[in-house]
């Protein structure tokens, strides 16, 4: 992001924050470091977010600060059995949402009816599910778009470039076998900060 480029107003239907001095100081330091923001968003009230190449606890940092710098209300899974005390109020002011991981069926309906439950609701997952090297995506960010009935919101990580990439809306099909090959064709050519999706 250069020092003359400005982050994008977002899409009416989009969750999002307000304005505030927090965001502003998010923005600078996303300047000051050299990054920036490729791509349009949906206007879209609901969808999944998969990002990728997930290999840095960077990827992180990077990604909460443009999310605060947007205002863009991106939600997240994680355990419930964190949700407690101060801790708990801080994941939820950031996003968070308890779940019961007794099943992966189970995560899959919980979240389907909290899709079903809300106005709007923006779920970021990471598709590889660890920052190491995998041959293979888990399956539940495609489960819990089908059964919400959202689409797939590809973003990426280029660290080369020290880009956030936002992707074409992408409807999940029947076969899940070839969706997922596609959109992991799609991040082919990006490269996180240790290495890229293949």
């Amino acid at each position: 992001m250069s020092a003359a480029t400005t982050l994008p107003a977002l899409p009416p239907s989009m969750p999002q924050f307000r304005r505030s001095a927090w965001r502003r100081g998010c923005e600078w330091l996303l300047r000051a470091c050299g990054w920036r923001l490729v791509g349009e968003l949906p206007d879209r009230p609901k969808l999944v977010l998969i990002a990728a190449p997930h290999s840095s606890w960077w990827d992180g940092v990077w990604g909460l600060l443009f999310r605060s710098a947007l205002g863009a209300d991106i939600s997240f899974m994680a355990k419930r059995e964190i949700f407690i005390g101060p801790l708990g109020w801080a994941l939820r002011r950031v996003g968070g949402i308890p779940i019961e991981r007794d099943t992966a069926n189970g995560v899959v309906r919980q979240m389907a009816a909290r899709f079903a439950d809300h106005e709007r609701l923006w779920l970021g997952i990471a598709p590889e599910g660890t920052r190491k090297r995998v041959t293979q995506w888990k399956k539940g960010f495609w489960h819990i778009a089908r059964a919400a009935g959202v689409p797939i919101l590809p973003i990426y990580f280029d660290y080369p470039s020290r880009t956030i990439g936002i992707g074409p809306l992408f409807e999940t099909s029947t076969d899940i076998a070839d969706d997922l090959a596609r959109l992991r064709a799609f991040y082919a050519p990006w490269r996180g900060r240790h290495r890229g999706t293949s």
